[in-house]
């Protein structure tokens, strides 16, 4: 059941102003690359992680649900605290894999252009703007792609 004093509305909002501040400074990396992997690459997923932690731990869903199928998964995602952690985590894990490939990027000497097109992509879609980054990194610097972290 949820808790009546949970206004989940805000929390969703916050989560989202925060997780877009780290992607318009990921868009900023160029010209401020360390404030960019702190801010975006650690200080906001920090701050998200910890948002997720405490609906999880403190505001279980208690509505039923699970992850072995997909309806218990459906089940568990129709109540609000578990909806909100997993945008949540959406949210963090995105904005990680973003400065990741802003970092990589930089590591790597590709140039912020051929990568920019990557960030809004992993923004929308994930695991899509990370498969379009290692495919532009592939193709730009092809031994630089032989290591997939760095």
């Amino acid at each position: 059941m949820p808790d009546p004093n949970m206004n989940y509305e805000l929390l969703f909002s916050l989560a989202g102003v925060l997780a877009m501040i780290g992607w318009l400074v990921l868009l900023a990396s160029p010209l401020t690359p360390l404030w960019s992997d702190r801010i975006s690459g650690l200080v906001i997923p920090v701050t998200l992680s910890a948002g997720y932690v405490v609906l999880a731990v403190f505001f279980p869903s208690g509505g039923g649900g699970g992850f072995g199928s997909l309806d218990a998964v459906m089940t568990l995602f129709s109540q609000p605290s578990a909806m909100l952690a997993g945008w949540i985590h959406y949210l963090a894990f995105d904005l990680l894999i973003g400065a990741w490939i802003c970092r990589t990027a930089r590591h790597d000497g590709l140039s912020f252009w051929l990568v920019a097109p990557c960030l809004p992509l992993t923004f929308l879609l994930g695991p899509a703007g990370f498969l379009a980054f290692l495919i532009v990194r592939t193709i730009a610097k092809p031994k630089a792609a032989q290591t997939l972290v760095k």
